[in-house]
């Protein structure tokens, strides 16, 4: 057992601060450790740069996207810039490093590269001694996530390990884990139960739309595109903590209620996620690292729509790669593509397997226990 664990996260979109929720779950179901505390590491740094990381991320995403893209591809170069870049986050996070060094945690775990970064220099400076675990919480591996003071890499799939290790990272020091996710998508429920319970119908597809947390993207359009499906369905649309985007929908709602083969529903910010996936046939919408993993624990084929250049770009690839996913990239066509896989039963069925194969629900679990494992043989 941990005394102290430190998890810590980034608001930089959702999928950080769920991936460190599911960890942090996972410590208190096995009682792992007896304390266990999760920081949103932007919280300690200085406004200027938690607007920088997560409003200018925002507004990137919804208005610059190929910006970011650029970005991505522009800093994915092991070790470019990191000099700067670090003494740049140095200055900027004070507040944090005395965090971490009041808190004296037995162990940090990391769901972002920005506190991996601090942590593996805090440790080269003899500030903090203990072990740095870093979970990296996308199908791919990008040239920020490298470290040089750590002890274990956590990946999601074979593919990102032998990257690693291509790198110069030993293989004992990486763990093929799959990305922490709610221990809740590992469990079995009902699909006509979970229909029942959220007033979905039963004979019907039913068609669940992402958003992410922060609820982004060009949905207004995707839904008039989906006007289009010939199949009945019910299309849920998981509008995230973005009111302004639920209100719009539900303003426009009578353009939905013209087909009496298509019903929508409009779902604000919900713990209740599981459930919805539980019920449903297909996923449409950004192919983030923790969506996906979710999506896959559930099932559930993914339709993937304006991905955000990058990161979503590359977990698309893996999703197509392994025969999980399609790709809709002009979104006057996506109800034709969706009616298409819906004609062709075989193929939905094959593409289900391929979900299954790639799905890793009990990541969260598979951590806590490789970092028990680790601390139990003195590798930590």
């Amino acid at each position: 057992m941990f005394k102290k664990v430190l998890l810590l996260s980034a608001s930089s979109g959702a999928g950080h601060v769920r991936a460190a929720q599911a960890l942090e779950r996972a410590f208190h179901l096995t009682g792992a450790a007896s304390q266990v505390r999760h920081i949103d590491t932007l919280e300690y740094t200085t406004k200027a740069f938690r607007n920088l990381y997560s409003k200018a991320y925002i507004d990137a995403v919804n208005k610059a996207p190929a910006l970011l893209g650029w970005l991505y591809d522009h800093f994915d170069e092991p070790r470019k810039n990191e000099r700067l870049r670090l003494a740049f986050d140095k200055l900027n996070t004070r507040p944090f490093v005395r965090l971490v060094k009041e808190y004296e945690p037995e162990i940090t775990i990391c769901t972002h590269f920005l506190p991996a970064e601090i942590i593996s220099w805090m440790k080269a400076k003899e500030r903090i001694v203990c072990p740095q675990a870093i979970v990296i919480t996308d199908f791919d591996l990008h040239a920020m996530w490298l470290c040089h003071h750590f002890e274990h890499y956590f990946v999601a799939l074979e593919e990102t390990q032998t990257h690693l290790q291509r790198l110069g990272c030993p293989p004992e020091m990486i763990t093929v884990s799959g990305i922490p996710i709610d221990p809740v998508f590992g469990e079995h429920k009902d699909r006509g139960a979970m229909r029942k319970k959220h007033g979905l119908a039963l004979d019907k597809v039913v068609i669940l739309i992402s958003t992410g947390g922060l609820g982004v993207g060009p949905i207004h359009d995707l839904m008039r595109s989906l006007l289009q499906l010939n199949h009945p369905a019910e299309i849920v649309v998981l509008c995230g903590r973005n009111e302004e985007l639920k209100a719009s929908l539900h303003a426009e709602r009578s353009q939905y209620c013209g087909k009496d083969s298509f019903t929508v529903h409009l779902i604000g910010y919900t713990h209740e996620m599981d459930e919805y996936m539980a019920a449903s046939d297909i996923i449409v919408g950004k192919p983030g690292g923790l969506t996906t993993s979710e999506a896959l624990a559930k099932g559930l084929v993914f339709v993937v729509v304006n991905p955000i250049p990058g990161q979503e770009e590359r977990n698309s690839d893996h999703l197509l790669e392994e025969g999980a996913a399609i790709r809709c990239n002009n979104l006057p066509v996506l109800a034709y593509k969706i009616d298409r896989l819906l004609e062709h039963p075989d193929r939905l069925a094959e593409m289900r397997n391929s979900v299954r194969r790639l799905a890793r629900p009990f990541a969260a679990q598979t951590i806590v226990n490789k970092l028990l494992e680790l601390r139990s043989t003195n590798r930590l």
